[in-house]
């Protein structure tokens, strides 16, 4: 299951440059794409607004 980015988030740009495959996209609130997502936890770590967790 992808990991999820909630309403918590900011859009400040730092899970995009975290994530290995690109699989971030940018917007008022950033997504994540769940057939790209390797659910390997890399954004939520560096999320410093806790707002990406797994569903």
């Amino acid at each position: 299951m992808a990991y999820v980015i909630g309403e918590d988030c900011v859009a400040c740009g730092t899970c995009i440059d975290e994530c290995p495959v690109g699989a971030i996209s940018e917007g008022d609130i950033y997504s994540i794409n769940p057939d790209e997502c390797t659910e390997c936890g890399t954004c939520a770590d560096a999320c410093p607004s806790g707002a990406i967790s797994l569903p």
